[in-house]
């Protein structure tokens, strides 16, 4: 145990500040996972209706991503973060103060969009605040960091979401601020870290507009196209899957669905360190493939073990290890072959198109959940899971021409 985590040693300070963020941050992290649940069963929507809101927020908060990916780029990202933390905190405060309505759907979905508008400030951070070499053992120790909060707080937000929904949001809105209470005492140093490695000279500093970036390699606009299908096809662990607990279970399908969420991040801290251990040296298009793999195998469970409990969590475990690999491969890719100086506009476009294809899932399958059985909407799941696999493994034959220093 000593030496898995023993692995993350020799980071920037700041890195560790960010991993006690995120673990504080996430402890309270107690609403978004039962989004859909709040929209159906609290608010009385059908699936379809469910899915529009939610594509509705996805719709705001695209001009919003963008936006933060250009002041990430611009100005402070540390800044950033903290002004959208403190925004975020009193939305949540309101809403702790409300009755179920759509002014609190409306509040809530302003601190969803200021979320999402730091986001690129947080990834941009973590690769200033990393070598290449190191760039993998800081994202997984930030992703770490981010599910040691959930452990709990899923299973606490199912317990609550019968009758203390309020108490919820209070939670949420309390380790929100202490994370931001965090970063601004104790991160003041945010320059990028020297690199004078030979692999450095694809994060050198470009002149040129995002587009002229991406123009000059054909290769990252089909990773961006994977990235984007494949968080739709992840999304479908906060959609598809609570609908599922819903119709088998009702009201109960809540707690069922905060335990798997539970789940799925005690199995992120077990197997985070020990893959990224095991697997330091697999190329991060490897990485993406296993991933989606796994990912496509964990959903495809869910076909055949409908109403048995036990056999959802061995779904849960396999999908989980999926969303490790995905998670270790995608963003070390991207900010190792692009220009630092466009890090916070390039993760922004990444965001954007995983919202993209998310609103257009969540239209599809929530239309489909309304009047199709939901084994055949998860067959379909599975079949674009698939797909997006084989474009990873076309992916791993033109890195290697378009990147070739990076496999020396």
């Amino acid at each position: 145990m000593k030496k898995l985590f023993g692995q993350y040693a020799g980071l920037r300070r700041e890195m560790y500040i960010i991993f006690f963020g995120r673990v504080v941050t996430n402890m309270g992290a107690l609403i978004w996972p039962m989004l859909t649940l709040i929209l159906k069963s609290k608010m009385g929507l059908s699936a379809s209706d469910s899915a529009n809101l939610l594509l509705l927020l996805g719709v705001l908060q695209l001009p919003c991503t963008m936006i933060g990916g250009k002041l990430a780029d611009r100005f402070s990202k540390r800044s950033i973060i903290i002004v959208c933390d403190l925004v975020t905190v009193g939305c949540y405060l309101v809403c702790s103060l409300l009755p179920i309505s759509y002014l609190f759907v409306a509040l809530f979905f302003v601190a969803g969009i200021f979320a999402q508008m730091e986001w690129p400030s947080y990834d941009a951070l973590v690769a200033d605040m990393s070598s290449s070499a190191d760039r993998e053992r800081a994202y997984s120790l930030n992703y770490l960091g981010a599910n040691l909060g959930l452990v709990l707080a899923p299973t606490l937000g199912g317990l609550l979401f019968a009758q203390h929904l309020n108490l919820a949001f209070l939670i949420n809105a309390v380790s929100t601020f202490c994370s931001t209470v965090l970063i601004f005492f104790f991160i003041r140093d945010t320059r990028p870290t020297q690199d004078a490695s030979p692999v450095s000279r694809y994060e050198a500093g470009h002149q040129g507009s995002t587009w002229q970036v991406l123009r000059r390699s054909k290769v990252l606009w089909l990773f961006l196209v994977c990235s984007a299908v494949g968080e739709a096809v992840y999304s479908q662990f906060n959609f598809l899957l609570p609908l599922n607990m819903e119709q088998l279970y009702g009201q109960q399908g809540a707690v069922w669905f905060g335990m798997l969420t539970s789940v799925n991040a005690t199995v992120v801290i077990l197997c985070t360190p020990l893959l990224t251990a095991r697997f330091g040296r697999l190329r991060d298009t490897a990485k993406l493939l296993a991933g989606e793999v796994f990912i496509a195998l964990g959903f495809g469970f869910y076909i055949f073990v409908q109403g048995f409990i036990p056999l959802y969590f061995v779904a849960m475990v396999v999908f989980t290890l999926g969303e490790i690999f995905t998670t270790l491969g995608r963003q070390p890719y991207l900010t190792r072959r692009i220009p630092a100086s466009h890090r916070g506009r390039l993760t922004s476009i990444t965001l954007v198109g995983g919202m993209l294809c998310q609103g257009a899932a969540l239209k599809v399958v929530g239309a489909l959940a309304d009047h199709t059985p939901l084994l055949l909407v998860w067959g379909l799941v599975v079949a674009v899971a698939a797909a997006v696999a084989a474009g990873y493994a076309l992916l791993r034959r033109a890195d290697r021409r378009a990147f070739p220093l990076l496999y020396k």
